[in-house]
Formats: C-alpha cells, sequence, structure tokens
C-alpha cells in the first residue's frame, strides 16, 4: 500500500486544473485605422460599422489620442443615441459632456464615464488637452439587448480613484473598470451584458494568464508596447511607414501600440510582454446574439424600429427622459 502526502495531492490538483485549462487562440489581429468624427476629430477606429458577430456584444470602438489640439478640439457636438452604451475613459486631458437629462461634467485622466442611451438621449463631448496638448482616451460602444432597447436612460460616472486596482508581485498593474477580478469588483454595474473591461499593464518579459469566461467573446486592445498573446509567436506591434535612406518603408514596430487581438474559444487568456512591457485593455461581455439594425448613433434590432427612430428624431419626439426645459426640437 502507498499513501500520497497532503502536498503531493495539492500539486497534483493543482496539476489537474492547469491541464484542463485552455488558452483562447487568436481568432484574429488588425491595426486600428485613421479615421474623422464628430466636428473634425482625428481618431483612430479599432473595430465597428461592419459584421458585429465577432464582437458581440460590442459594436465599434474609437481610440481618440492627439498632440495637436487643432485635430480634436471641436469635439462632439451635440448628437443623439439611442439603443446602446457608450463606455468613455480618459487616459490624459478631459472631455466636457452635457446631455439632454441635464447632465453636466468633466471626465479628467483615468475617469471612466458609462452611459446607456436606452430610449434616447441627445449630448455632447469636447475635448480640451492637458497642459502639454496632449488628448487621449477611449470610446466602447455595447449593444443593449431587445428588451432593454427603450429603457430610461442613465449615467455612471465613476472617478479615477474610485476605480478598483491591483499590483501584483510581478509588478503587473490591473484597473477593474467593470466587472469582477480575484474578487476585486469594478465600480460599473447595473449592465445587462455583463461586461469584464481591464486596463492592464505587465513589465517587461513577464508572462501571465488571466481568467476569460468561456461564455463569452472579448478582445484585447495594445495602447502601449508589445506582447505574444496566446498563440503567437512574435509581439504584436502595429505595421508602420517609416523613412530609411530616402525611402518610405512598411515595418512592424516592436515599441507598437494600436493592436486588436480577438479571441477564439477558451477560459485563459496568455501574454507574454516584449522588451518594453505592454500596456492594454481586455474586454469581454456575454453576446446578445439578436440580429442588429444600425445607422449611425442608433442601433436597434429592425429596420422599421431604425426608421422610426430617426423619424422621431425629426419630428423632434426622440427624446423622452428630457430635463425641465429641454427643447426636444432644436436638439439643445
Amino acid at each position: 500500500m502507498s499513501y500520497i502526502r497532503g502536498t503531493e495531492i495539492f500539486t497534483i490538483l493543482q496539476f489537474r486544473s492547469e491541464c484542463s485549462m485552455s488558452i483562447r487562440p487568436i481568432k484574429s489581429q488588425s491595426s486600428a485605422t485613421p479615421t474623422m468624427e464628430g466636428a473634425g476629430v482625428h481618431l483612430h477606429r479599432v473595430f465597428g460599422f461592419g459584421d458585429t458577430d465577432m464582437f458581440d456584444p460590442f459594436l465599434m470602438m474609437d481610440d481618440f489620442r492627439n498632440d495637436d489640439p487643432d485635430k480634436f478640439q471641436k469635439g462632439f457636438p451635440w448628437h443623439p443615441h439611442r439603443g446602446i452604451e457608450t463606455i468613455t475613459y480618459v487616459l490624459k486631458g478631459s472631455v466636457e459632456h452635457a446631455d439632454s437629462l441635464g447632465n453636466k461634467g468633466v471626465l479628467s485622466d483615468g475617469d471612466v464615464q458609462w452611459m446607456t442611451a436606452g430610449s434616447g438621449i441627445i449630448h455632447q463631448e469636447m475635448p480640451t488637452g492637458n497642459a502639454t496638448g496632449q488628448m487621449h482616451g477611449f470610446q466602447l460602444w455595447a449593444n443593449l439587448p431587445r428588451d432593454q432597447k427603450m429603457c430610461t436612460p442613465r449615467y455612471q460616472d465613476v472617478k479615477s480613484p474610485d476605480i478598483a486596482s491591483l499590483t501584483d508581485d510581478d509588478g503587473t498593474h490591473i484597473r477593474v473598470i467593470a466587472g469582477d477580478y480575484r474578487g476585486y469588483r469594478g465600480p460599473v454595474d447595473g449592465i445587462d451584458t455583463d461586461p469584464m473591461y481591464l486596463d492592464i499593464a505587465m513589465p517587461a518579459n513577464t508572462t501571465r494568464r488571466f481568467p476569460f469566461d468561456t461564455r463569452r467573446q472579448g478582445f484585447a486592445y495594445i495602447f502601449e508596447g508589445s506582447a505574444n498573446f496566446g498563440n503567437a509567436s512574435d509581439p504584436f506591434g502595429v505595421n508602420v511607414e517609416k523613412e530609411f535612406a530616402g525611402e518610405e518603408m512598411k515595418i512592424r514596430d516592436q515599441s507598437g501600440n494600436r493592436t486588436l487581438v480577438v479571441f477564439g474559444a477558451g477560459d485563459e487568456v496568455a501574454v507574454t510582454s516584449g522588451e518594453h512591457g505592454v500596456r492594454f485593455l481586455l474586454v469581454s461581455g456575454a453576446p446578445l446574439r439578436e440580429p442588429v439594425a444600425w445607422h449611425g448613433p442608433i442601433v436597434m434590432n429592425t429596420r422599421e424600429e431604425l426608421q422610426h427612430a430617426f423619424k422621431e428624431l425629426n419630428a423632434g419626439e426622440f427624446v423622452k427622459e428630457g430635463a425641465e426645459g429641454w427643447l426636444n426640437s432644436r436638439g439643445r
């Protein structure tokens, strides 16, 4: 008869647990593309305005980053939203916002705003650079399920100090904006798609695994440094044009950023940071698997619902829940 000591049992169970975990493979990777929105804001589109199945429940993501105020200060004047949620995360500079509910405020470094447009809201977002003129942030659009498309609009403004964060022994720093990560709960709650939204910074040459619910779809977006994800053999950077010996050349910049990595099925994401470390967003949510009818800032389930929304917008009947004195017909 042989005996197994408690420590050996723990090692066996740990081994079995690790073996049963599956690393999510990379389904696709791409670079954010330059575009212009609002009143002339230069930004990079990470994804959006295409096939939504791969990103469900998310619809679009923009990386607005610029050091030239002339390329962003005209901002995003009054415009409508219905049927979605917008998540704005500011890293540098500030964004002043106002809306048809009567809300006003300013998002600054590290702040987050989660806006549920629901039945309809009209708002504006006006960015300002920091002391050196820098502006950097992200906006992610999340779809609302059919039974919540016409819910009452609401805001969740979260100041940077209220965002849960942790630093592990290896120096990895994680901000938990939404969801639950190892008992650290993000301040954004009451969201139907139960999203996980993490801002992760890893030091150079570090390997980590992050849990990823098998029922979710999601992605990573690198905005500083480089890293290997899952089955990637080389660090992801971004293709850029540089001049060498008087000639324009396309190369992969390993200090790179603006790289989107979309994952396949599995319950963990494996990451190894490059020689300069990496910082990325890790985002996931429960897919809705519902039809999408989308035009501009309004997202419904059918073409008829979409046409009705624009008919109400043109007739001055779009905002269902407005502040006292709100002039719906004039949009302000």
